[in-house]
């Protein structure tokens, strides 16, 4: 595979120059590749918690990012996610099992059961965040500091205008 990826890398910088939009669409699809297989979140099961899957680490992440925004139930992960709420349920419930979650009834509503994150969901998520920088930070390792910070800003600017136009025209689309 580095092989493949050495004589991808090597074409690309003899090709002639570009224009930069189409470029940068041939980098996203590159992109999509790569997470479209999970590698870090692959990377970060093995090297932190091997028993768990990757639908694991979505509902955590899910469960993160909705507790923002207050209480969290099964039927909001479910939406996060795009699954059925039936499997939204048993991965929380075989969270729950390992303590990663815990139900809990709601402070604003008691007939309504929340998930919250343990400690041990904290830790997990913490490491496998740490897990993710160090995989950037070994990407950008021979960057120049100055490249480093421009790009996380335009990145960021890029996804932020990347999202704001597909929810402008995906109205149902939750999270």
């Amino acid at each position: 595979m580095n092989e493949t990826l050495t004589k991808t890398r090597t074409t690309e910088l003899d090709d002639p120059p570009m224009d930069s939009v189409p470029r940068i669409g041939r980098t996203m699809t590159r992109m999509r590749m790569m997470t479209g297989r999970r590698l870090i979140g692959r990377l970060a099961i093995q090297s932190v918690a091997p028993d768990l899957e990757l639908s694991h680490l979505d509902v955590l992440d899910a469960v993160r990012r909705a507790q923002a925004n207050g209480e969290v139930t099964v039927g909001a992960i479910a939406e996060m996610l795009r699954i059925d709420p039936s499997r939204a349920s048993r991965v929380v419930s075989d969270m729950v099992s390992r303590n990663v979650l815990r139900r809990e009834a709601s402070q604003a509503d008691a007939r309504r059961i929340v998930v919250v994150m343990t400690p041990v969901g904290q830790n997990l998520l913490a490491e496998i965040q740490a897990q993710k920088l160090a995989f950037v930070t070994e990407v950008v390792r021979d960057w120049p500091q100055e490249e480093i910070d421009t790009f996380s800003v335009l990145f960021e600017k890029f996804i932020g205008g990347y999202e704001a136009i597909f929810l402008s025209r995906d109205k149902d689309t939750p999270g």
